[in-house]
């Protein structure tokens, strides 16, 4: 049984957390949802098409789609449902976040940040899930600022109802025509993630 974290963070502090998503191949974030270290649940915190880098192997650099969650403390865990169009198969995944990860999240650094050219304080407050075919997913913790350290590699399980959860394939999204031919043509790069 996995005990739950504590972060130390001080009465009334509340850090924004930005959850991004970047990814190899396409996909469709069904949910994101989070459970605060104060144990409140914030659902749908994300959904829809993630950002495409246009490359098929490896995770592209930098973030890529992002919403913020404000008045949130520090996440403990994260759940996550999306599809992997190009499969097509539906993945589920709830994510442990470390206690390092929230210690490094309230902890301020100096950085020579690229928008103002000149050195300030930043935050890792942003987590950024990546996802590609198999279920595979990675989780990286960055700033505006500072460079993305990786949290970890996870596999996903899949999602019982499939793609296609409501029977009427409401839910799924096929890939676009572009993504389609180039999978048609060289398959789908299972182990570049």
């Amino acid at each position: 049984m996995t005990q739950p974290f504590k972060a130390s963070v001080p009465t009334g502090q509340r850090v924004e957390t930005h959850a991004v998503w970047a990814q190899a191949e396409e996909v469709w974030v069904e949910t994101v949802d989070v459970i605060d270290e104060r144990g409140l649940a914030f659902f749908c915190v994300h959904g829809g098409v993630a950002s495409y880098t246009g490359q098929p192997e490896g995770w592209g650099n930098g973030a890529g789609k992002s919403k913020p969650i404000n008045n949130v403390d520090l996440p403990e865990r994260i759940f996550l449902r999306w599809q992997s169009l190009v499969e097509p198969q539906a993945y589920k995944l709830s994510i442990q976040i470390p206690q390092w990860v929230r210690d490094q999240m309230i902890k301020p650094e100096q950085a020579f940040c690229l928008w103002t050219r000149k050195k300030e304080e930043d935050y890792r407050a942003a987590i950024t899930l990546g996802m590609a075919p198999g279920g595979i997913v990675k989780v990286w913790l960055g700033g505006s600022c500072l460079g993305f350290k990786e949290v970890g590699r996870y596999q996903a399980e899949v999602g019982p109802l499939g793609p296609n959860q409501d029977g009427k394939g409401l839910f799924y999204r096929a890939p676009n025509p572009a993504a389609q031919a180039w999978i048609d043509r060289h398959g789908i790069p299972y182990g570049s993630w």
